[in-house]
């Protein structure tokens, strides 16, 4: 490679730019006024190839992985010399900033009910990995360390029946025809630096406290540095689950779906480490006292720099690729087969689909991706990843969106009931972020995604509402709606076959409902503006959402989030639709795991009865801001919940705080001590990390049963 001081050369999964030396940044003499450069302005990437590119070997792995290395490490460097421009003249890095040694690296049973809920999955028969799950009779959860079989029928000689100690941190879970999958994670030894591909930040030894990002309002899709362990137990013996399989992944879990027998995971592995690359000088001295470095001084130090790092990343060996392993010996170690390159800047990191039959043994099928991860949505044919990218003047940007500051790349994959059928589809790119899996839906073969672009309390923020059709391996946008509601963000989606209902929120709560029939002329049909906002709807049945989300005081140019709030909405007219009824609980500061976490949200249609988690708090003003001074309640609230009558709380079931948050919490933060709740006839089950309870729905005060881990 050439020297930069004559030629700039970037390669980017086949993307070749060359420019003369002239075209880039120059610097500034000390009392200099040159303007501030755009060091990336020569770079963009190509909207128009968004499809990913196969690797047929491990050479072309690595020769991809370098030059992403490559292409992170100068965009790092240059934005190192962009500051130099705005540089503090009291600091300066000295002479001897490269003379140093390398950063340190970081191195038999009763009468079964007759009706019974389940995980409230986004998509009919494609179930959703978690915590807990059940059927009619067994509860199968994760608790302290241990995967716990629970016997909870009958209701009233709850008890637990098998316990398996786990080591690591288990995490989620699928259970289907006598056989339990279950997620753990483990620590990884990443004692290694990530001072490479131009990374400043060091790698923790394990970043498994990073919550896991399921309302995606102020956090970002990301793995938590965590390797996952795959265990399936033959459950036939429900008091005694046997280890029939182990498959070790070296990323960390991002998502789950089971298709039949068919598991799809997606982890993530945060990508090759190539120790000793620096992209910065250390600070030190006074920029006008001895010793001082001038811009151009300074300059030649950096890209000396650079001449070194590019020789590392070219010559170092690799390490930190994903790893696969299988008890059972079906996956070639070492193997470089299914993976693909992005040709638009998706990141070095690795986003890998493992598709595997939980029931009959057999081989698994991988899918990677050099990209980092996304939001993961998947219908029964096709798992989605939309990946978000942020402007910057110092990354390469898409032909084509020059206007735009937030885009989106979606990768398509193929997926169903059988693990060969997975592969890589197609890609494509969309203005604006999607908030979480709702803001994606696939129908009748096309992809419906609803975006937001900019931040409140920006002006500019606007959504969109797109539809992809797939053509060879390209995702086409077809059709499309623009600046949906101005000035604010989305705070929910919900998608129903030919229809579709947004809720943005600036000070108001604004429902669009669209008719999406026509793919290519999809609109708006119908608005309706109510104080507070929704962050979770759901199909109560065809003419009713049935939604949670917050009540809101209106102070003039925006609006405090106050107490939870419970809707239900009239959409048989989608010119017109209509706020039937609402239940407000609490004042602000009060929480419930179900705001941010769908999973936590049960409505039982064959009772017509709705469960909530619940931290109840009152007191506080929130016309001033003031959360709440006191917490009232802390468990599960239950509500009769219908179309002609509203919402009637029939009880609450305690569950007192083991840690309690207080009344401070923000929204986007939404938690509480219950987490999940089944229904079996009459009979509620409230899980919380600590316990499960049952209680009858005549009598929710008073407690059957409980089983403590």
């Amino acid at each position: 490679m050439k020297s930069y001081a004559s030629i700039a050369t970037i390669t980017l999964s086949g993307l070749l730019v060359i420019v003369p030396a002239s075209t880039l940044p120059s610097c500034a003499t000390e009392q200099g006024t040159a303007a501030p450069f755009d060091p990336y302005s020569y770079r963009v990437l190509p909207s128009a190839l968004t499809a990913l590119t196969p690797l047929a070997t491990c050479t072309d792995v690595e020769r991809e992985i370098r030059e992403q290395a490559l292409l992170q490490m100068n965009a790092a460097i240059d934005e190192e010399l962009e500051q130099i421009y705005y540089r503090d003249p009291n600091r300066c890095p000295s002479n001897s900033d490269l003379s140093g040694s390398a950063p340190p690296t970081a191195s038999a049973p009763s009468t079964a009910p007759q009706s019974v809920s389940t995980t409230n999955n986004q998509v009919a028969a494609v179930d959703e990995a978690d915590f807990v799950k059940n059927d009619s009779k067994y509860i199968y959860t994760l608790a302290n360390g241990a995967f716990r079989i629970i016997e909870a029928w009958p209701a009233t000689t709850m008890r637990e029946i098998a316990k398996v100690q786990l080591e690591g941190t288990p995490k989620k879970l699928f259970v289907h025809n006598d056989r339990a999958l279950v997620y753990v994670s483990s620590s990884k030894d990443t004692t290694s630096s990530v001072e490479s591909a131009g990374a400043r930040d060091p790698r923790p030894p394990s970043a498994s406290s990073r919550p896991e990002c399921t309302y995606g309002y102020d956090c970002s899709v990301g793995g938590d540095g965590t390797s996952t362990s795959v265990f399936i137990f033959d459950i036939t013996n429900r008091a005694n689950p046997t280890l029939s399989r182990t498959i070790t992944l070296s990323g960390s879990l991002i998502a789950a779906r089971r298709i039949d027998n068919t598991v799809h995971t997606v982890v993530s592995d945060e990508g090759a480490i190539i120790p000793n690359v620096v992209t910065y000088l250390p600070a030190s001295g006074s920029c006008r006292g001895a010793g001082a470095v001038t811009n151009e001084a300074l300059r030649a130090q950096y890209e000396k720099l650079r001449a070194r790092n590019t020789e590392i990343i070219a010559k170092a060996p690799l390490t930190g690729l994903p790893r696969i392993a299988d008890s059972l010996g079906s996956v070639t170690p070492g193997s470089c087969n299914s993976y693909y390159a992005a040709k638009t800047g998706d990141g070095s990191g690795f986003t890998s689909v493992v598709s595997l039959d939980m029931v009959n043994a057999g081989p698994l099928q991988p899918a990677t991706i050099i990209s980092r991860p996304g939001t993961v949505y998947a219908s029964g044919e096709a798992l989605y990843m939309a990946i978000r990218h942020e402007r910057s003047s110092r990354r390469p940007w898409f032909d084509g969106f020059a206007g735009s500051d937030s885009l989106s790349t979606i990768h398509k994959f193929r997926i169903g009931a059988a693990p060969n059928l997975t592969a890589y589809a197609a890609s494509g790119v969309v203005q604006g972020r999607a908030l979480n899996s709702f803001a994606l839906d696939e129908y009748k073969g096309n992809l419906r995604i609803a975006t937001t672009i900019g931040h409140l309390p920006s002006p500019t923020a606007q959504n969109q509402l797109s539809i992809l059709e797939q053509a060879g391996s390209s995702l086409n946008v077809i059709g499309k709606i623009e600046r949906i509601a101005p000035t604010e963000d989305i705070r929910s989606v919900r998608f129903d076959g030919d229809r579709g209902f947004m809720v943005t929120f600036k000070k108001t709560d604004p429902l669009y409902a669209f008719d999406l029939k026509d793919p290519r002329a999809p609109r708006i049909t119908g608005e309706l503006k109510i104080p507070g906002f929704s962050t979770y709807m759901h199909m109560m049945d065809e003419q009713h959402l049935l939604t949670i989300g917050y009540d809101a005081k209106d102070q003039g140019n925006f609006a405090f989030f106050d107490g939870i709030l419970l809707q239900i909405f009239n959409i048989s007219n989608p010119a017109n639709p209509t706020l039937a009824f609402k239940q407000t609980i609490g004042t602000r500061g009060s929480s419930s795991e179900a705001l941010t976490n769908h999973l936590a949200f049960t409505y039982f249609a064959p009772k017509s009865v709705l469960a909530i988690p619940t931290t109840i708090c009152e007191g506080g003003d929130a016309n001033f801001g003031q959360y709440a001074s006191r917490m009232t309640f802390s468990g599960l609230m239950v509500f009769d919940t219908s179309v002609t009558s509203g919402f009637r709380e029939r009880g609450r079931v305690t569950h007192p705080a083991t840690n309690p948050q207080g009344c401070n919490t923000w929204w986007t933060n939404a938690n509480s001590e219950v987490q999940r709740s089944i229904f079996m006839d009459d009979f509620v089950f409230s899980i919380s990390a600590s316990r499960i309870k049952v209680n009858h729905l005549n009598n929710l005060n008073e407690d059957v049963a409980a089983v403590t881990f």
